[in-house]
């Protein structure tokens, strides 16, 4: 039996119609700011963030100033975080070996890992501190060796974010600039305010900042273009409704155009979940949003068995998986298309965004198909080199080489392999 809707959230072209005006918007914001600069810049901080300060950039003293603030406890549970992700990054480094093989006797074939030299940061703010976007862009790409990182985060209401603030020092960046929006990330990639333009760009944000980045892509090295987040509960006879409305409603806070799905071979917690959701909606301090987010894009998917609710998770490609079912383990060896999961009731989205140690910069919009996330090795250039250190070998290369040039008619390619075959082979 096909899969069965008991809810259905806008068609994904409904709420992506706004796309064709933010990618018009956004080409005219940053031709403005190539051409005037930082002129423009100040202007747009004034008009978006009403934020035009002598110096963009805080000091070691501002942002002792601005960590002071804070209570030991955020500070500690901010290292605590941080700790995990840090833990977890390095890890990853530690799996991504340099290496050298001899593929032919006197053919030396080599790999290393080389950290990109300088890595803007995106810190969004807006409604929330957003704390734990900094662990993961500005921790994973120490821990991936960066050497020079640069990081941007707004003020919220003309205020510095004290929080942010603490998590992108502590994390280690080397410069931190009180600025939001395109023009950050245009300050970053062209060289405003006296930055040294960066190599790559990483981190989340609004629409607006989203195809920012997609249109600097190619002038500089982005992560990846994250959409409004994503969260898809799997979900049996075993589940408990109130944890699955719970997890659902914890994504859909994070704006009204994040998709919540709810996919179950058990109609009774179904509707269980259902009626969960809008209780908790009476009280939920973020309801606003998330209302909306569930109304919209909120989702409840029938399926007759496991192997439905795998092929369904997979065909939908979701951000965040959690499976809430008898076997959890099940599904983790047959998954293919996901961001993150995560297993058993134990666990859950906001452990994955907070503190667990994993990063939460994810795929969205089915980009699950065909990319993982943020990782240690986003920040790193996998490159390749070659030795040949025997005449025979170069002679036998430049004989085949040159053949094969011949067939694609390179005439100039074909000279080189011939000239190796006839001074090194000669010698053989």
């Amino acid at each position: 039996m096909p899969l069965r809707y008991l809810k259905r959230g806008k068609a994904a072209a409904a709420r992506d119609a706004d796309s064709a005006q933010v990618e018009a918007a956004v080409r005219d914001l940053l031709a403005d700011l190539e051409a005037r600069g930082d002129e423009a810049l100040r202007e747009l901080s004034q008009r978006f963030d009403n934020w035009s300060p002598e110096d963009f950039r805080l000091t070691a003293d501002q942002i002792e100033s601005a960590i002071a603030t804070l209570p030991q406890q955020v500070c500690d549970d901010i290292r605590f975080a941080q700790a995990q992700v840090r833990n977890f990054a390095a890890a990853q480094r530690d799996s991504l070996r340099d290496f050298e093989v001899e593929t032919l006797p006197g053919v030396i074939l080599g790999q290393r890992n080389i950290p990109v030299a300088r890595v803007g940061c995106y810190v969004p703010g807006g409604r929330y501190p957003m704390v734990a976007s900094a662990h993961m862009s500005v921790v994973t790409a120490k821990a991936a060796g960066v050497p020079y990182l640069v990081a941007c985060t707004p003020p919220i209401r003309g205020e510095v974010p004290a929080s942010t603030i603490a998590a992108i020092h502590f994390g280690g960046a080397d410069e931190i600039y009180l600025l939001g929006g395109v023009q950050a990330l245009a300050a970053m990639a062209l060289g405003l305010l006296d930055i040294e333009p960066v190599d790559m760009l990483v981190g989340p944000g609004n629409a607006f900042v989203a195809e920012a980045k997609r249109q600097l892509f190619g002038r500089v090295g982005i992560d990846l273009l994250a959409g409004p987040t994503e969260v898809l509960v799997i979900a049996d006879d075993s589940s408990d409704a109130e944890i699955c409305a719970t997890d659902l409603l914890g994504q859909a806070e994070h704006g009204p155009t994040s998709p919540a799905v709810l996919l179950t071979t058990s109609p009774a917690l179904a509707e269980a979940v259902e009626v969960e959701i809008g209780r908790q909606l009476e009280t939920l301090p973020t309801a606003d949003l998330a209302g909306v987010a569930w109304r919209d894009c909120g989702e409840i998917i029938l399926a007759d068995s496991d192997g439905d609710m795998l092929r369904a998770a997979d065909e939908i490609a979701s951000e965040h998986v959690e499976v809430l079912t008898r076997e959890p383990d099940w599904f983790l060896e047959r998954l293919s298309n996901y961001g993150a999961l995560f297993l058993g009731p134990r666990t859950n989205v906001a452990f994955g965004d907070k503190v667990i140690g994993t990063n939460h910069t994810l795929p969205t919009k089915g980009a699950a198909r065909y990319t993982g996330g943020l990782w240690v090795g986003k920040f790193l250039k996998t490159v390749t080199y070659q030795r040949v250190t025997s005449d025979e070998a170069s002679a036998q290369l430049g004989e085949v080489g040159a053949r094969l040039c011949a067939i694609e008619g390179f005439s100039g390619h074909q000279a080189q392999c011939e000239l190796r075959a006839e001074r090194y082979g000669a010698k053989a």
